[in-house]
């Protein structure tokens, strides 16, 4: 058996303690605000045709549920939540869609695997509807998970960031609030 010298030993540490003092990017937080009016998009959409966000305006409320990526924990756990909650939304007058920058054909896969009834928006082109909402990490090319509730006059009534967002509980709540008004 090889004695293993103190410079092995301490060069290793010095590496690991020196990773862990690195300044940690924080995943971006949106500019916007309750009562503001959500940007526009035209996205496509696993339903088949493309999703405008103001096609929904004055008819029903929008939930968008921007994840990282497609088949990863957080991402399937979320998704499975919406789509056991699904009557929920539909009880209040409101249309979830799943969003993410993973191009289409990954997004519809990923939602025949969840057996997902809702539509999924592929932001996969440009990441332009990321970028609009404030989340979207450049450096990875990926949306920071994120929920927006959206009312029927376009404007934001309710936003979850980070892992608290994979609680759908918060934006059910909202929804249900609107359905009320």
């Amino acid at each position: 058996m090889r004695k293993l010298t103190m410079r092995k030993l301490i060069l290793p540490a010095v590496l690991v303690t020196a990773a862990f003092q690195l300044p940690a990017q924080a995943p971006p937080k949106t500019h916007l605000k309750v009562g503001d009016t959500a940007p526009e998009f035209t996205m496509p959409s696993t339903a088949g045709k493309p999703v405008k966000l103001s096609d929904f305006r004055g008819k029903k409320n929008v939930v968008l549920a921007f994840y990282p990526a497609a088949f990863t924990g957080g991402c399937t756990k979320e998704m499975q939540a919406y789509q056991l909650g699904l009557d929920k939304f539909e009880g209040a007058d409101t249309q979830v869609f799943g969003v993410s920058t993973d191009n289409s054909p990954s997004q519809k896969r990923f939602a025949e695997d969840l057996k997902v009834t809702f539509p999924m928006l592929s932001d996969f082109a440009n990441r332009q509807a990321a970028k609009d909402y404030g989340i979207l990490m450049p450096e990875r090319g990926i949306a920071n998970r994120a929920t927006f509730v959206i009312d029927r006059d376009g404007k934001i009534q309710h936003i979850e960031e980070g892992s608290a967002a994979i609680d759908i509980s918060g934006a059910a709540n909202a929804c249900s609030r609107l359905s009320k008004k």
